[in-house]
């Protein structure tokens, strides 16, 4: 059945996928200065595209020789049946200390609460340099955009203090700006967390992972276009035969092109831009874009089930 369908994906202007705002380029260098008082990292990515996007600046300039945890967050929309794959390939090629699965947005998520003790161990057993002499432990708490970092620090805060919220929690990419304070996250022993922004990498090594990181919401819609995603998620849902998106989007078929997809959707939800002609007269047109803002949003509310963007990487 693939056959009929494109069997690459070529559409979009390079330009759009640099994605490097300079509040960004602030808080790596700040991250830099502060990771001497730091004795682990804890890096936050999007279990849906556990091998894209995840920023190759931090192995070298941030972690080094600090103990590294992989937080795969979001697990509650990913395909969990690649999960030992996944972990082998990123075992083997790179400095991790240890791999957590987690959903932060559930309280009883056995993975949260398995994330502080795992930290604490590492830290015990490695070479705190500088800090050998502190009694108190500090973590870093890294990432591209929108992968949860501030949910992470807030559940793990919940967890074991009970406390409310102390990191800001946005569902848009970038909204924590700088290196903020540090949050007690424990009292014994005493634990401090350092909240950071998230830095995607300045260039993305190609199109397709610009497009993975877009349709994860860790690039802002904007900045590559909601129909262009949306062009790249049908791509991607044909090219894995899953064809739910037939029903939801009301085509009487699988089909190739976006344009028809997401008018005959706009059409029969009477979904319509009003446009004042030249005669002075009005004319509807389908709304294109509300209707692949629509798309996306059901894609990441994990109405067409659990993916795993990152299948051709294995």
């Amino acid at each position: 059945m693939t056959s009929k369908f494109r069997q690459s994906f070529k559409v979009v202007d390079k330009a759009l996928l640099r994605w490097f705002p300079g509040h960004m380029g602030k808080g790596m260098k700040q991250m830099q200065q502060k990771l001497k008082s730091v004795d682990c990292i804890i890096e936050v990515h999007d279990a849906r595209i556990p091998l894209s996007g995840r920023n190759p600046d931090f192995k070298y300039s941030i972690s080094g020789l600090k103990p590294h945890i992989l937080v795969l967050n979001k697990m509650d929309l990913a395909d969990l049946s690649y999960k030992q794959k996944v972990e082998e390939k990123i075992m083997s090629e790179q400095k991790i200390s240890k791999i957590i699965y987690t959903n932060c947005k559930n309280s009883l998520c056995p993975g949260v609460k398995k994330i502080m003790p795992t930290a604490l161990n590492l830290i015990k057993g490695s070479n705190r340099y500088n800090r050998s002499e502190s009694i108190d432990s500090r973590i870093m708490v890294i990432g591209v955009p929108n992968v949860g970092k501030s949910s992470l620090i807030n559940s793990i805060r919940n967890t074991i203090l009970g406390k409310k919220s102390a990191a800001p929690v946005g569902a848009v990419a970038g909204i924590t700006r700088a290196v903020q304070n540090q949050i007690k996250v424990s009292h014994d022993p005493l634990v401090y967390v350092l909240d950071t922004p998230g830095v995607v990498s300045p260039t993305i090594k190609n199109v397709e992972t610009g497009l993975k990181l877009a349709l994860c919401a860790t690039l802002q819609d904007h900045l590559v276009g909601e129909e262009i995603i949306a062009d790249y998620l049908l791509y991607w849902f044909n090219k894995n035969n899953n064809f739910d998106y037939v029903s939801y989007l009301n085509c009487d078929e699988p089909t190739d092109d976006i344009r028809i997809v997401l008018a005959k959707a706009a059409i029969h939800r009477k979904s319509s831009i009003k446009y004042l002609n030249f005669d002075g007269s009005y004319i509807y047109r389908p709304d294109m874009q509300g209707m692949a803002r629509n798309f996306l949003n059901a894609f990441r509310t994990g109405v067409f089930g659990k993916v795993l963007l990152d299948n051709d990487l294995l």
